[in-house]
């Protein structure tokens, strides 16, 4: 009986740390910790750095310009194509109204903006919405729907 009581209180004392580990604060912060190193790496120039915030899987979503596509190296490509092909520039990026909204331990809405500075001094720029899930290695996007202002 001695043990059960122990054993009791050894489980009922780690519960409010494996509470505090998924709580909304500390699902924003993990999040928020993804977003910027995505930034980080991408105005280094490391679009392959800066995809290691999404899920590796063909099951990846994303929706842009009117199409879908779905898959981690699809997503790769567009954002190769369309950012370090020819004539083309990665520029400075920036997120802004940041919006993180936990829906569960292991899922969360996020809503912003995203601003690019380029070398021209043009300034696209846009919204966006990510689903995040927690997987063992951490928090990755499973599916990104951005849109660019006319």
């Amino acid at each position: 009986m001695q043990r059960l009581i122990i054993l009791a209180l050894i489980v009922f004392s780690t519960l409010p740390g494996l509470a505090q580990k998924n709580s909304p604060h500390d699902i924003k912060s993990s999040i928020e910790g993804v977003l910027n190193a995505q930034v980080q790496a991408w105005n280094n120039h490391d679009l392959e750095k800066f995809m290691q915030g999404y899920w590796q899987s063909p099951e990846l979503t994303f929706f842009s310009g009117g199409q879908a596509s779905r898959g981690w190296d699809e997503a790769l490509e567009r954002y190769r194509k369309r950012y370090q092909g020819e004539g083309h520039e990665m520029g400075k990026l920036e997120f802004a109204n940041l919006n993180i909204a936990p829906l569960s331990p292991r899922a969360a809405l996020i809503r912003g903006e995203w601003h690019l500075t380029t070398s021209d001094g043009k300034n696209p720029h846009g919204l966006f919405t990510l689903i995040f899930r927690k997987f063992p290695e951490g928090w990755k996007i499973i599916h990104d729907h951005t849109s660019a202002a006319e």
